[in-house]
């Protein structure tokens, strides 16, 4: 994830704050469009509600992207060069994974017990899952940022690349550590992208055109779906009903798409500086933190109709979140990381999503 000028961090900051100042008149609200809109959560009924926190001590800078598998929660430092390995059931950090420059992306394959980073420099680190040994490293010109794991093919998929030679989603074999010729050219750097389980459709976002760009596994055709919103990092996906949630910050906009033809369906406001994106199934709810101070949380009515459920109140700069669904009875936690400041230390902070 790229960040922005000097200018604009300090402008945002300086913004955040006025409404950081404002969290205990502005904790719900609703938005956008169809029936059931105007039930937004309450003080007594809030969409998760904190619950725990994994301290952090000496980790630095900022965080960029999560990962679950084999009971363990990982997050990689990218300002510390360090992945911070946390016990699901434990609540604790179990290991720091070190050596690793600006890392990135994270994946867990269970069927390789491996666990894979990707490096801002230009390689795809992989470890073994028990021991977090490394194993080898993948290169990547241009660098590695967003890893996907499609569990049927046992595949990483690797967003990469910062130019529009080498921009790219590619593909590395979770079982032999080699690099596949499966490499889909996109001339401009992804960030977020999706892969559909049942289907052969990749989603890939590009900020830089605007574009969302729809790839075809089968046929390796590339189609584009053009953007009126700027700086559209984060996404996620609802297979099952085909729609396609797309998080931008200029406007802050939660867009909602028809994947069977690309249409937007609806877009809503959000919050600002938002990172991350999730989508409950179960809940048919989508969670996007925002460095703003928010989480928050859209309630989907049904595929064409969403609405603002809640405002959960965080901390500034808090933005890189993971949300695995139901790990178990007691387990439907949303893990958000706050970076150190002046006032503590870095942590995660354990939020548990209410019915």
């Amino acid at each position: 994830m790229k960040l922005r000028g000097i200018g604009y961090v300090v402008a945002l900051a300086m913004s955040l704050t006025a409404c950081q100042s404002k969290q205990s008149a502005s904790r719900t609200g609703s938005g956008g469009t169809g029936p059931g809109q105007a039930a937004s959560a309450t003080e007594n009924t809030p969409p998760m509600i904190l619950t725990g926190s994994i301290p952090l001590e000496g980790v630095k800078g900022r965080f960029d992207h999560f990962a679950s598998g084999k009971g363990k929660v990982f997050v990689s430092g990218l300002g510390n060069n360090t992945v911070e390995v946390m016990d699901i059931f434990q609540g604790t950090r179990v290991h720091e994974i070190t050596g690793v420059p600006n890392p990135q992306g994270v994946a867990f394959s269970p069927e390789a017990n491996k666990l894979f980073v990707a490096s801002e420099k230009g390689k795809v680190y992989i470890y073994d899952g028990d021991s977090f040994k490394l194993i080898t490293t993948v290169d990547f010109d241009g660098g590695a940022d967003n890893l996907r794991y499609d569990a049927g093919n046992k595949r990483i998929y690797v967003a990469c690349g910062d130019d529009e030679k080498n921009s790219a989603i590619a593909a590395v074999d979770a079982m032999t550590n080699k690099r596949l010729d499966e490499v889909y050219k996109l001339g401009a750097e992804p960030e977020s992208f999706q892969l559909e389980k049942s289907g052969p459709n990749i989603y890939v976002n590009l900020p830089e055109p605007k574009q969302i760009a729809v790839i075809n596994r089968n046929t390796k055709e590339i189609s584009r779906w053009n953007l009126t919103v700027g700086q559209n990092f984060p996404m996620a996906l609802d297979e099952a009903d085909h729609r396609l949630f797309v998080a931008s910050r200029e406007p802050a906009t939660l867009s909602v798409f028809d994947t069977s033809n690309g249409h937007l369906v609806t877009s809503l406001p959000s919050v600002q500086d938002s990172d991350d994106l999730y989508y409950s199934a179960e809940h048919k709810r989508i969670y996007m933190p925002g460095g703003e101070g928010f989480i928050y949380v859209f309630q989907q009515h049904d595929p064409d109709h969403y609405s603002l459920l809640g405002k959960v109140p965080t901390a500034l700069g808090a933005r890189t979140a993971g949300y695995f669904g139901r790990q178990g009875k007691g387990f439907d936690r949303f893990y958000l990381a706050i970076p150190a400041s002046s006032s503590g230390s870095a942590e995660v902070k354990i939020y548990t999503v209410q019915d």
